[in-house]
C-alpha cells in the first residue's frame, strides 16, 4: 500500500466505521461496507438482520394507528393499495389545482425517462392547501408511519414521470431492485390513471420479508460487490433478475395498474421496479419518501418533522446540493416554473 493510500485510509477509517451505525449502503464509497473479507465474516448479514429486527419492533408499536386489514395486507404483500381515497369531487378539485398550475421544478433524466419533481413546500401548500389537509389525514399518516416504521414526516413532492425519447438507453428504474438493505417507505397517490403500459409500480409480493433465502442472497451479493458491472448495485441498491426470484421462494412481480385517486404505500426494501411503458408516457402523483437511520430503536423524536421545518427540507436540500455539487453531486436540474405534465425541458 502506498503512503498516500495509507494516509487516506487512516483519515477515512473513523468516518467509515461510524457509517456502519447508519443507513449507509454503498459498497464502493465505503471500503468497510464493501470489504469482502468483513462480509465473509458476516458484517453485511449482521447489519441486515439488526435493521429488520428493529423495524419489526417499531412497526409493532405503530400498528395501533393502522387498521387490522391494512396490517394484514402489508405483512402479506409488502405494500398496501387504497382505491378511491378521496371523495371524487374533492379529488377532482385537488388534481385540477395541482396539474393546472406552474411551480418551481427540478428534473432528472435516467435513460429514456425524465422524472420531474416539485417540492411540496410552504409556497406549494399556500397555492394548494388541500394537499396539507390530505397529508394530515389520520389514515394517510398512520399508514405511511407504519410502513416506514417511524412516526416522522416524509418528504413530499409532486412527481411526474415522462417518457418521450425511445432512442435513449433504457430507464434503470425498470430493473427489479431493492432500494437499500433495510425497511424503508415510498408512497404514490396517483393524480392520473396508470395503465398496464404506462410504467405501473411493479412489486414482488412478499419480498419485503427477511426470509432465510433472502438473507442468504443478501450475503452472497455482499461478497461480489463492488463489481463495476452496475453502478446502482455497487452503491447498495441491489438488482435481481425475474428468473432468480423462484430460488428465493418468491412469486412473479405484479404490476399495479390503478386508476387515479389510488394510494399505494410500499416497503421498498422489497423488490420493485417501474413497469414497462410506451413512448409518450406522462403520469403524475403525489410522491412521499421516508428513510431514517435504521438502527434508531424509537419511532419518533425527529426535530426535522416539526411544523415549520418539515415542509422546508426539500428546498434546503436542493440548495445545499447546488452549492456543493462538486462533492455531494446534484442530479436534479433546476428547470424553472413548470406544470407537472408540461413537455420535457428543451422541447
Amino acid at each position: 500500500m502506498s503512503i498516500s493510500k495509507m494516509a487516506r485510509t487512516l483519515v477515512g477509517l473513523p468516518f467509515w466505521l461510524i457509517q456502519l451505525a447508519t443507513g449507509a449502503k454503498s459498497f464502493v464509497d465505503n471500503p468497510v461496507i464493501g470489504s469482502r473479507r468483513l462480509n465473509r465474516l458476516g458484517l453485511h448479514r449482521a447489519r441486515v438482520r439488526l435493521a429488520h429486527a428493529l423495524a419489526s419492533r417499531r412497526r409493532a408499536r405503530l400498528a395501533r394507528c393502522v387498521s387490522a386489514e391494512h396490517v394484514r395486507e402489508f405483512e402479506q404483500q409488502g405494500f398496501v393499495v387504497i382505491r378511491d381515497l378521496m371523495p371524487q369531487a374533492a379529488f377532482d378539485a385537488l388534481r385540477d389545482a395541482i396539474l393546472g398550475q406552474s411551480f418551481s421544478a427540478r428534473e432528472m433524466v435516467q435513460g429514456d425517462t425524465i422524472t420531474r419533481r416539485i417540492a411540496i413546500d410552504p409556497a406549494f401548500l399556500k397555492a394548494v392547501p388541500a394537499v396539507g389537509v390530505l397529508t394530515a389525514n389520520p389514515l394517510w399518516r398512520g399508514l405511511l408511519h407504519y410502513v416506514s416504521s417511524f412516526a416522522i414526516e416524509p418528504l413530499y413532492y409532486v412527481q411526474a414521470v415522462i417518457r418521450d425519447d425511445p432512442g435513449a438507453p433504457p430507464d434503470p428504474q425498470t430493473h427489479l431492485h431493492a432500494d437499500t438493505f433495510h425497511p424503508t417507505m415510498k408512497a404514490w397517490f396517483f393524480l392520473t390513471d396508470v395503465a398496464a403500459d404506462e410504467g405501473p409500480f411493479t412489486y414482488v409480493p412478499g419480498s419485503h420479508r427477511l426470509t432465510p433465502e433472502r438473507l442468504d442472497w443478501e450475503t452472497a451479493q455482499s461478497l461480489t460487490l463492488p463489481s463495476g458491472a452496475n453502478r446502482l448495485a455497487d452503491r447498495g441498491s441491489l438488482r435481481i433478475r425475474s428468473d432468480e426470484l423462484a430460488a428465493l421462494g418468491l412469486p412473479d412481480p405484479v404490476g399495479l395498474a390503478v386508476p387515479a385517486n389510488t394510494l399505494v404505500v410500499a416497503d421498498t426494501t422489497g423488490f420493485h421496479a417501474r413497469g414497462p411503458s410506451s413512448a409518450g408516457l406522462a403520469r403524475a402523483e403525489i410522491w412521499a419518501y421516508s428513510r431514517r437511520n435504521p438502527f434508531i430503536p424509537w419511532t419518533g423524536l425527529d426535530w426535522l418533522s416539526l411544523p415549520g421545518v418539515a415542509e422546508r427540507r426539500i428546498p434546503a436540500i436542493w440548495r445545499l446540493r447546488d452549492r456543493f455539487k462538486t462533492w455531494l453531486g446534484q442530479p436534479w436540474r433546476d428547470v424553472g416554473e413548470k406544470r407537472p405534465l408540461d413537455e420535457r425541458s428543451g422541447q
